[in-house]
C-alpha cells in the first residue's frame, strides 16, 4: 500500500520531466491590447515621419527648381561671354585690318606726294625755259603743246590721287575709331556678365548646400520612418499570432495547447505550430466532401471510418468539412483543425474521450483536436522536446511511415518555423506575467 501510494506520487511528478511552464490564456488579451495600443502610437509616428519626408520632398524639389533655373542662367551667362568673346576677337581683326589699310594708305600717299613733288620740281626746272626755246628743244610745235597738255593733265591726276588716298585714309582711321568704340563696349559688357556669371555662381553653391542639408535631412527621416515601420510591421506579425482564427481565437488555442501539454507533455508552441500549418488554427478545415475525395478504392477503410464518426456523432455525413485529396496522397476526407484522418481518429478516440471528457469526442470540436493531435505527437517522439524530435513527429504527423522522404521535408520545417515564432509570443507572455 505504502509503495503503491509513493509510486503514485512518483508518477505524478515525474510522469513529463521536460514539461513547461504554462501561461495563463487570459494574459494573451491584456497582451494584445498592449501590442494594439503600441502599434497605434507607431501608426501615428509613421504618419508623422511621411508628413515631414513629403515637406522636405516639396522643399527638395523647390529648391532644385531654383537651382535649375540657376543653372541654366549660368550657362546662358557663359554662352554669352563666349559669344562676346568671339566678337571682340572678331573686331580685333577688323581693326589689325584697318591699321594695315591705314598703313598702305599712308604709304600711297607718301609715294604719291613724292611723285608730285618730283613732277613739280621738273616742271618748276621746265619753267626756266621760254616757250620759245622749249618749242626749239622739241623740234615740234604740236608734239610739244601735246606733251604740255599731258603734263598738266597727270599733275591733276597726281593730285586727286593724292587726295582720294587722303581721304580713304580718313575713313578708315574713323572706321577704326568706330571699331574701337564697339570693342571698347564688348569687352565693358563681357566684364558686367563676368561679375553677373560669378554672383550667379555663388547663389547656386549656396543651392546646392542647401539642397544636399534637405536631401540629407529626408534620408534620417526615411531611416527613422523604416525602423518604425519594421517595428510595426513586428507588432502586426505578433498580432497576428496572438489574434487566432475566427474559429479559434488564440487565447483559446493556448489555453487548449497547455492543457495537452498536461496530459502529453508535448510543447504548446509545437503544438500551435502543427495546427496553424495544418488548419491555420481551424480556419481552413477543408472544403472537400467525403463522396469525392474519399472515393478511390484505396480509401475503402478511411470511408468506413468517416462514415462511423458522423454517424456516432448525428452528424450529416454529406455536410461535413473535408479535406480535398493532395497532391501526395490517395485520399482526402482528414477532419477538423488538426486534419485527423479517420482512421487515424478511431486510433485515438478513447483517449482523447478520457482526457478532455467529451464522450464520444469531436475530430472537428477544437479541444478535442488539439488534444488528439498531441497524443499523436506524443507517441511520434515529441514529448522528448528537442529540435530533432519535435520535427520527426512532425514528419510523421504528416506522412506516416514515408517521412523520410525529401519531397516531405517542407512540412517539418515550416511547422518548426512556426513554433519558433509561437514560442516567442509565449515567453513574452511568461515576461509580461511576470511584471
Amino acid at each position: 500500500m505504502t509503495l503503491s501510494f509513493f509510486a503514485k506520487i512518483l508518477i505524478a511528478t515525474f510522469a513529463f520531466p521536460l514539461a513547461f511552464a504554462q501561461v495563463d490564456p487570459s494574459l494573451v488579451l491584456s497582451r494584445r491590447a498592449e501590442l494594439e495600443a503600441e502599434l497605434k502610437q507607431y501608426e501615428a509616428q509613421i504618419d508623422q515621419y511621411q508628413d515631414l519626408i513629403l515637406a522636405k520632398q516639396k522643399e527638395a524639389d523647390s529648391l532644385k527648381r531654383e537651382t535649375d533655373i540657376l543653372n541654366a542662367e549660368i550657362a546662358k551667362s557663359k554662352l554669352e561671354i563666349k559669344a562676346r568673346t568671339l566678337n571682340i576677337q572678331k573686331l580685333n581683326s577688323e581693326i589689325d585690318q584697318k591699321s594695315k589699310n591705314i598703313d598702305v594708305l599712308v604709304s600711297d600717299i607718301v609715294d604719291t606726294k613724292k611723285t608730285l613733288a618730283e613732277f613739280l620740281r621738273k616742271v618748276r626746272q621746265n619753267d626756266d625755259f621760254s616757250i620759245l626755246e622749249l618749242a626749239l628743244i622739241y623740234g615740234n610745235i604740236s608734239q610739244f603743246f601735246n606733251e604740255l597738255q599731258s603734263i598738266d593733265n597727270l599733275q591733276v591726276s597726281l593730285q586727286e590721287a593724292a587726295a582720294k588716298f587722303s581721304n580713304l585714309k580718313i575713313a578708315e582711321e574713323k572706321a577704326k575709331d568706330e571699331l574701337e568704340s564697339a570693342k571698347q563696349e564688348e569687352m565693358e559688357l563681357k566684364s558686367l556678365q563676368e561679375l553677373q556669371k560669378k554672383f550667379l555662381e555663388g547663389r547656386e553653391r549656396e543651392k546646392q548646400k542647401l539642397l544636399k542639408e534637405t536631401k540629407g535631412k529626408e534620408s534620417e527621416y526615411q531611416k527613422t520612418l523604416k525602423e518604425k515601420q519594421k517595428n510595426a510591421a513586428s507588432i502586426r506579425s505578433q498580432l497576428f499570432l496572438l489574434v487566432g482564427s475566427p474559429s479559434i481565437p488564440f487565447e483559446k488555442a493556448l489555453e487548449y495547447a497547455n492543457l495537452a501539454e498536461q496530459a502529453t507533455g508535448v510543447r504548446p508552441a509545437f503544438l500551435l505550430g502543427l495546427i496553424t500549418e495544418e488548419s491555420n488554427l481551424g480556419q481552413n478545415i477543408g472544403k472537400g466532401n467525403w463522396k469525392v475525395d474519399l472515393s478511390h478504392a484505396r480509401c475503402a477503410s478511411q470511408r468506413t471510418a468517416f462514415l462511423s464518426i458522423t454517424s456516432e456523432l448525428g452528424l450529416d455525413p454529406d455536410l461535413m468539412p473535408v479535406s480535398k485529396r493532395a497532391w501526395y496522397g490517395y485520399c482526402g476526407g482528414a477532419m477538423g483543425p488538426a486534419q485527423f484522418m479517420p482512421t487515424t481518429w478511431l486510433l485515438y478516440k478513447a483517449a482523447i474521450a478520457r482526457a478532455t471528457g467529451h464522450n464520444p469526442p469531436s475530430p472537428w470540436d477544437p479541444k478535442d483536436a488539439f488534444m488528439g493531435a498531441a497524443l499523436l505527437l506524443k507517441d511520434n517522439g515529441a514529448r522528448a522536446g528537442d529540435y530533432k524530435s519535435e520535427w520527426t513527429s512532425a514528419m510523421k504527423y504528416l506522412a506516416g511511415a514515408n517521412w523520410k522522404k525529401a519531397a516531405y521535408r517542407f512540412y517539418g520545417d515550416d511547422v518548426m518555423a512556426i513554433a519558433v515564432k509561437y514560442q516567442e509570443q509565449i515567453d513574452l507572455l511568461k515576461g509580461l506575467a511576470q511584471r
